[in-house]
């Protein structure tokens, strides 16, 4: 398999990090995508349940989702046996991001009475996988970045239950999340594939919105979802078919990521109010 371009341009600019107005770039993720994987759980969860552990449940959120860029960049090195100024810094940066979430997440163990540990006990083989890709170097594929999504997503339901409201609603809406993120993910990659001219299967694309629509109707039906959740992936189904016609205008991937960032706010808005509303 070819070398990742992602990971080789990692390893371009970083390999020699070493003065302090650099530590930005191995301590903060260059991409951008993620951070609506982040924000979209702690939001959705904070608005249906706010509380202060949740609010603390949230922090230690963003400190795993920090964790793993220098991680990556850690394995980067130690799998081409080499030791560069940024290696180091990467293992410092990413034992100190775990030390907060695990300080956070006993803090908000102490703040609360409501048990929020099944969803994070369930994101944890869902994260080794994204992490075992990173580790061999293959964290641009499409599985480990949906994969660290989808991990991402427990936070809601471990801030609903720290907040006290029912598992169904905990783990209905972490399951909508990750439908909204693995789907999310196709649509990304496809489009920037096909807007460089290279195969990448939109057939794929608009089945697995078509999946994710009608999961969002089952979990609906099966009263742990709301059915604005229905017209939310609706929404996501239309975009995805137009973003890979034949009649779509290529954009930056930039702007692209903008635009999921706003789809990722109206899927929360929708079901936020589904949820508060019970439609």
């Amino acid at each position: 398999m070819a070398a990742d371009p992602g990971v080789l341009g990692e390893e371009a600019d970083l390999s020699r990090v070493t003065g302090a107005s650099h530590w930005r770039a191995v301590a903060f993720p260059a991409e951008h995508g993620g951070w609506g994987f982040l924000v979209e759980p702690c939001v959705l969860g904070l608005t249906l349940a706010p509380s202060v552990a949740g609010a603390i449940l949230a922090i230690a959120s963003l400190a795993g989702f920090l964790a793993r860029h220098p991680l990556r960049l850690w394995f980067i090195d130690r799998r081409k046996g080499v030791r560069y100024p940024r290696t180091k810094l990467a293992g410092r940066a990413c034992a100190g991001y775990l030390l907060l979430a695990l300080t956070m997440v006993a803090a908000a163990v102490a703040l609360t009475t409501q048990s929020f540990w099944p969803p994070l006990l369930a994101a944890v083989p869902v994260a080794l996988v994204a992490l075992a890709f990173d580790a061999r170097g293959r964290s641009r594929e499409a599985l480990p970045e949906a994969a660290g999504a989808v991990a991402l997503g427990a936070s809601v339901g471990a801030i609903t239950l720290a907040g006290g409201l029912p598992s169904g609603v905990a783990w209905g809406a972490w399951a909508l999340l990750a439908l909204r993120a693995v789907a999310s993910v196709l649509y990304v990659r496809a489009r920037i594939r096909l807007d460089r001219g290279l195969p990448a299967g939109p057939r794929a694309v608009l089945a697995g919105h078509g999946a994710a629509l009608l999961a969002a109707a089952g979990l609906a039906h099966a009263g742990v979802g709301p059915w604005l959740g229905v017209p939310a992936f609706v929404v996501l189904l239309v975009r995805a078919a137009w973003g890979v016609s034949s009649g779509r205008r290529p954009i930056r991937p930039q702007l692209l990521g903008l635009q999921e960032l706003g789809y990722g706010f109206v899927t929360v808005v929708l079901l936020a109010v589904g949820y508060r509303l019970g439609v």
